[in-house]
């Protein structure tokens, strides 16, 4: 029996887009958050704080749209289509962010202007990531090979509701990444924030729990049908088991913890959606195998990445170690 080359594949995609979620969301959370702190060197620390990383962390989003368009060819068609609205405005809002970040520091009398623009950046690209992730779990519509949807297929009470999700769970982790990087009044003042952040998180997730196989039997079948209700039965408890730590580690003013575990939260949730969806890579209807390319395709390229993947994680590894540790006020960005 050869290697289930579509499977390996599926993980592979899988992973690079919950690395980007979990690296492109921190500093993600920070743009958004930047209201919560109208005091100007403590957005200059926050800025400082991910400086060193924020475009490498899109690296991953990169790679995860990359690795469907070679991989699976129908998956990228349907849902590039599908999703053509609130792709377009996702890709923009990361491109002015980027341009809102390099330009406040060359223009000291626009700065205002370019951290409103940094934080409307942040804030679009997280809600149309939540958008097109409520839209996904809903299903797209599909006619043989051709998306068979609308143009606004993708706008739902539920998709609205995951796009102000997905922002609420980026500021959690940008508030748990300031915690675990300053000091003195901006770490208390994120530590503070953390709590309600948590609270409407989990809120959240509760909501978009239910949601889900209320208004799909097939993922209610899946979830509470025996002996699955036992067997999942882990991944709630461990989200709630996750934010009781959240709320322990700060409350013991451990400063790495919080943001470790906001990571796991992260995770957790990410399970729950890969075991709601799985093995349909555009639900309902199309699985990994019937969008895969052919073996040779898949076998080629998983060569490639074999010499990549270590080289990407490599240098994301000693671009952290370099760039660890606190974050002082007199540390600056020069672009």
């Amino acid at each position: 029996m050869g290697l289930d080359l579509a499977f390996v594949w599926a993980i592979l995609i899988a992973l690079a887009v919950l690395a980007y979620v979990m690296l492109d969301g921190f500093d993600l959370g920070v743009g958004i958050l930047f209201p919560a702190f109208p005091h100007q060197p403590h957005r200059e620390t926050m800025m400082n704080s991910i400086a060193p990383f924020w475009d490498g962390n899109e690296t991953w989003l990169v790679l995860g749209g990359a690795g469907l368009f070679a991989v699976f060819p129908l998956a990228y068609s349907l849902l590039m289509t599908a999703f053509y609205a609130p792709l377009t405005l996702m890709l923009s809002a990361l491109i002015f962010r980027g341009v809102a970040f390099e330009f406040r520091y060359k223009s000291a009398a626009h700065k205002p202007l370019w951290d409103k623009a940094f934080v409307a950046g942040s804030f679009t690209a997280a809600f149309a990531q939540g958008i097109m992730l409520g839209a996904f779990i809903q299903g797209v519509a599909v006619d043989g090979r051709a998306y068979a949807g609308g143009w606004f297929d993708w706008l739902t009470p539920f998709s609205i509701f995951t796009g102000l999700a997905v922002p609420l769970g980026y500021a959690l982790l940008g508030a748990a990444w300031i915690y675990m990087k300053t000091e003195g009044s901006l770490q208390a003042r994120a530590g503070h924030l953390m709590l309600p952040l948590l609270a409407a998180v989990m809120i959240a997730c509760g909501v978009v729990s239910l949601w889900t196989p209320a208004s799909q039997p097939d993922i209610a079948a899946r979830w509470f049908s025996w002996p699955n209700i036992l067997l999942l039965s882990p991944v709630p408890a461990g989200l709630l088991m996750v934010a009781v730590g959240i709320f322990v580690s700060l409350r013991m003013k451990n400063d790495v913890l919080p943001f470790v575990l906001v990571l796991f939260l992260f995770v957790l949730s990410y399970a729950g959606f890969g075991i709601s969806l799985y093995p349909n890579i555009v639900p309902p209807t199309v699985d990994i195998w019937t969008a895969a390319g052919p073996d040779q395709s898949l076998g080629f390229l998983l060569a490639g990445a074999v010499v990549l993947l270590p080289m990407v994680i490599g240098y994301t590894i000693y671009a952290y170690w370099v760039f660890r540790g606190k974050v002082k006020e007199d540390d600056g960005y020069h672009a």
